[in-house]
């Protein structure tokens, strides 16, 4: 039996990717998003986050695994705000490259109108410290820090902000 969404992931002839590649894993959780969101009716269309922002957490997915490195952006390694710039290029938005930048220029939403897609910022005195992308069910994709790698985790705190990029 095949992972869900992955039945047509592939060209006719081309070998199936193997269930643990991050092509599958990334197909799998867009998947089940939008499955999700179709019966839980999670964000209402006016505040969902546009569909660059879900395409950026199916973009984050597929870099699971990858090592933390201070500074870069891609595409085997990432910080924080060096996976979320990557992710939403290849989504089709461009962001600065930091995460006091990224705040900076994103529209900022209150906890309730969250939306998978939507930056989550961590606030480190008058800077934003942290950024991820926020998947969903309280959880977001993130580059955590040195010797960490790309994963998906829960929101370990209640001091957080928002942005959703435009």
């Amino acid at each position: 039996m095949t992972p869900y969404g992955t039945e047509d992931a592939h060209s006719p002839g081309e070998p199936r990717p193997p269930a643990s590649s991050p092509r599958v894993l990334a197909l799998s959780f867009l998947g089940l998003f939008l499955a999700a969101s179709t019966v839980t009716g999670s964000a209402s269309p006016a505040n969902a986050a546009p569909s660059h922002g879900v395409r950026a957490v199916a973009v984050a997915a597929s870099k699971r695994g990858a090592p933390y490195a201070y500074g870069a952006a891609g595409p085997k390694r990432f910080d924080c705000s060096g996976l979320t710039f990557y992710a939403f290029r290849k989504a089709g938005r461009r962001l600065p490259r930091t995460a006091e930048q990224q705040y900076e220029q994103t529209r900022h939403i209150p906890p309730v109108e969250r939306a998978p897609g939507d930056l989550v910022f961590f606030p480190r005195g008058a800077t934003m410290a942290h950024v991820g992308i926020y998947a969903g069910g309280g959880k977001i994709w993130h580059a955590p820090r040195p010797g960490g790698r790309v994963r998906l985790e829960r929101i370990w705190t209640s001091d957080v902000r928002y942005g959703r990029a435009g």
